[in-house]
């Protein structure tokens, strides 16, 4: 345990324009619930000088302790397992063999999933999702891509979602060869076992918003699954908030044989995917460029999933994904949504994209006897923390804006107020551009405007919604407006 924060005083200089009103200020105090600090928090610099308090990571409830104890090593262990006793899942296999190939392995993922959607109290659905791919890069002839979702409906703000994917194809050393062995345990299997047994943990339990769990064909292909499903949850309207592809996910060891079994990569972009040009003209005049919302939702997950319930620390890559490289998370990516991926700190490429071999006595082959079933078992912890926090708090502010109409040393906020029931109040941060992680917080109370005495021309705002238990939004970042 650590400092905590509480609802604090006011700012210690003088101030141009009171930036809360009496009013205001009491709704701040009862909504200010403490947070436990972390190891990562000390590592942070001194927070500057300026209104607010340091900001301090939000730590987990009773409800999140439980279900995280749930989180069973032994069921993922038996789900990699059994994937990779498939043969191959490779997206041009089997389609209706019941043993081998990947039909077999989405029949499984399916009857999986259905079994715990039927302990949710009808919260939860499954379907297979599928369509027919036309020839295309890695596609030679019209192929069936089926992704396997299981939704778990929330209960307050149902069309507000999170996603979850792991893919479930697998390949081996020629992208084309569907007939070789091709177990996947660490690429993928590690992800959909994840997925799985989130799924599992999840489904007894009401969310506010809704989650969606998919695993998803055709990744290793060019992504085919995920950019279905993206593409249909955009057309059906939904407001997807967060994305994150678990992908490689199941070993701590690296090719040197050192060894990292308490972190977990999580990449996010910084200038998005899906930027228009003007977008990018409004980013190059007010910066931004660390600020995305894909980094937004990264920057949460530290603050939610890095603490003593995980046991683990989340490295955040300021890049999209490996370098030249990508996972399903970039379908959602091109949609416009936030999104990330998860991957094992360190690579052993000898165990992924290999044909199973041994050459000069050295086993090649992605085979499950590689994998660290205790390190995916504390990345699906870090990955429900995520979850559950994201679907229990309020969704992301939505229209904010910092007011432009008046040249002024002073900045004011404005913003939508959000439509769920348990929301209490808004939290503006700050911090100095040369930060990477925000530094102080100002509990600002249930408004919808306030004007703080600090320089837009110095630091980055931004504004994250609070509910009446403490859980907090992902930050959304301002735009320039009136």
């Amino acid at each position: 345990m650590g400092t905590h924060e509480t609802a604090g005083n006011p700012p210690t200089r003088s101030t141009r324009r009171t930036f809360l009103t009496a009013s205001a200020a009491a709704t701040a105090a009862t909504i200010a619930a403490p947070l436990a600090a972390t190891p990562a928090a000390a590592e942070e610099a001194v927070a500057p000088p300026g209104p607010g308090h340091p900001v301090t990571p939000q730590p987990p409830d009773p409800e999140l302790y439980a279900l995280l104890r749930e989180v069973d090593r032994d069921r993922i262990e038996a789900t990699v397992r059994r994937l990779a006793a498939f043969g191959t899942r490779h997206t041009l296999s089997s389609q209706d063999d019941p043993v081998r190939g990947i039909g077999a392995a989405r029949d499984w993922i399916h009857q999986q999933l259905s079994g715990y959607a039927a302990a949710s109290g009808g919260r939860m659905t499954v379907e297979l999702q599928s369509y027919v791919q036309p020839p295309a890069s890695r596609i030679p002839t019209p192929t069936t891509i089926t992704n396997v979702v299981a939704t778990l409906r929330g209960d307050a703000t149902p069309n507000r979602v999170y996603v979850i994917t792991g893919h479930y194809d697998s390949r081996c050393t020629d992208v084309m060869d569907a007939v070789s062995d091709a177990p996947g345990a660490d690429d993928d299997a590690s992800g959909v076992a994840v997925v799985m047994e989130l799924a599992r943990v999840l489904a007894t339990r009401p969310t506010e918003a809704t989650i969606v769990f998919a695993a998803v064909a055709g990744e290793e292909q060019n992504l085919y699954g995920s950019t279905y499903l993206a593409k249909q949850l955009k057309a059906a309207g939904v407001d997807v908030q967060g994305m994150f592809s678990n992908d490689i996910i199941g070993s701590s060891t690296a090719d040197d044989g050192t060894r990292d079994p308490r972190s977990v990569r999580l990449f996010a972009e910084g200038v998005p995917t899906a930027e228009t040009p003007a977008e990018a003209s409004t980013r190059q005049s007010v910066g931004g460029e660390n600020d995305s919302p894909s980094r937004q939702l990264a920057r949460f997950v530290s603050d939610v999933a890095e603490n003593g319930a995980t046991q683990m620390r989340v490295r955040v890559i300021y890049r999209r994904d490996r370098y030249l490289r990508g996972s399903d998370h970039i379908s959602f990516l091109r949609e416009g949504w936030p999104a990330g991926r998860f991957t094992e700190p360190n690579e052993d490429f000898a165990h992924q994209h290999q044909n199973v071999r041994v050459v000069d006595g050295v086993q090649y082959g992605d085979l499950p006897e590689f994998c660290d079933f205790d390190y995916i078992t504390r990345v699906a912890r870090v990955n429900g923390a995520t979850l559950w926090s994201l679907a229990q708090a309020p969704g992301t502010p939505k229209g904010v804006t910092i007011v432009t109409t008046n040249l002024t040393n002073d900045t004011t906020l404005r913003w939508q107020r959000g439509s769920e029931p348990d929301l209490a109040g808004y939290e503006v941060v700050w911090r100095e551009t040369t930060a990477a992680e925000w530094q102080k917080v100002l509990p600002v109370g249930d408004v919808t405007e306030v004007t703080i005495d600090l320089s837009k021309d110095n630091v980055f705002f931004g504004v994250r919604a609070v509910d009446r238990d403490g859980h907090r939004s992902p930050v959304a970042f301002p735009r320039p407006g009136s």
